[in-house]
C-alpha cells in the first residue's frame, strides 16, 4: 500500500477538521465512502482511519463508526500541564493574574510561527498549585489566528481547548526545550522566592494538525515538592 494514497485521505480528513466541516464529536463518513470520495481502496481508508486514531484525532466505535475526538480540559491538561506532586496525580492550577496585549513580532517570532505575523498576541498568566504561585506561562500566538481573544479574558485554564472551541484549531503536538535556570525579577516577584532561585524553563513549540506552528509558550516553573512529569506510551 502506497504511503502516498492513505496520506491523502489523511489530508482530506484533516483539512476537514481544521475548516469546521467536521465538529468535535462529529461521525466520520464511513470507510467505503471516504475511499470513494478520495478514488482509493476500502483497505486505504481503513488504514488511514488506524493512523488518525493514533494520533488522537479521531476515535472508532465498533458498530457505530468514526468520531473526531473532542479535546476536553481534563485530556488537555493531562497531554500539555506536566508539573505534579511526588505521587504524579494530576493538580488542577489556578490562575492568578492574566494579561493579553497585542505587540509587533520579533524577528524569530516571524520566522517560525505560522503566516510570518507582523502582530502577535501575548498571553501572560501566573498560576498556582497547591495554594502558591508556582508557574509563570507566556504564550505568544500569531495575531490573525486568533482574532479577538483579548476580549475573552478571563481565558479558561486550558488554553488549547478555547484554541479548538473558537478558531477550530487542534494543537496535536509540541515540542519542548527544558533548561534550569535562576529566577529574576518580577519572575521572583511573582514566584515569591529570592533572587536566584532555581526554576526550570521550558520553551513550548505547539502545531495543530496541519502542522503549522501556531503557538510558542515560554514557562517558568517552581518545582519545590514538585516534578515536571512525562509519560511514554
Amino acid at each position: 500500500m502506497a504511503a502516498s494514497l492513505y496520506q491523502t485521505v489523511i489530508d482530506s480528513i484533516v483539512a476537514r477538521i481544521a475548516a469546521g466541516d467536521l465538529l468535535p464529536g462529529g461521525m466520520l463518513p464511513s470507510e467505503t465512502q471516504l475511499a470513494q470520495d478520495s478514488g482509493v481502496s476500502q483497505g486505504t481508508a481503513r488504514k488511514a482511519l488506524m493512523m488518525l486514531e493514533q494520533h488522537g484525532i479521531v476515535r472508532r466505535e465498533q458498530g457505530r463508526g468514526t468520531f473526531v475526538t473532542a479535546r476536553t480540559p481534563e485530556s488537555s491538561l493531562f497531554n500539555f500541564f506536566r508539573l505534579r506532586p511526588p505521587d504524579g496525580h494530576v493538580v488542577q492550577p489556578e490562575v492568578l493574574d492574566e494579561r493579553i496585549r497585542q505587540r509587533p513580532a520579533t524577528p524569530d517570532e516571524q520566522r517560525t510561527l505560522h503566516g510570518a505575523p507582523a502582530t502577535v498576541i501575548e498571553i501572560r498568566r501566573l498560576r498556582s498549585l497547591l495554594g502558591r504561585p508556582r508557574v509563570i506561562e507566556t504564550a505568544v500566538l500569531p495575531a490573525d489566528l486568533f482574532a479577538g481573544i483579548e476580549r475573552r479574558s478571563p481565558l479558561p485554564s486550558a488554553l488549547y481547548v478555547l484554541y479548538q472551541q473558537a478558531y477550530g484549531l487542534i494543537v496535536l503536538h509540541a515540542d519542548e526545550a527544558i533548561t534550569a535556570c535562576a529566577a529574576h525579577g518580577q519572575d521572583a516577584a511573582d514566584l515569591q522566592v529570592a533572587l536566584g532561585t532555581p526554576i526550570l524553563q521550558v520553551e513550548r513549540r505547539a502545531q495543530d494538525i496541519l502542522g503549522r506552528l501556531i503557538e510558542r509558550r515560554l514557562s517558568l516553573y517552581l518545582t519545590t515538592d514538585m516534578g515536571y512529569m512525562v509519560r511514554l506510551d
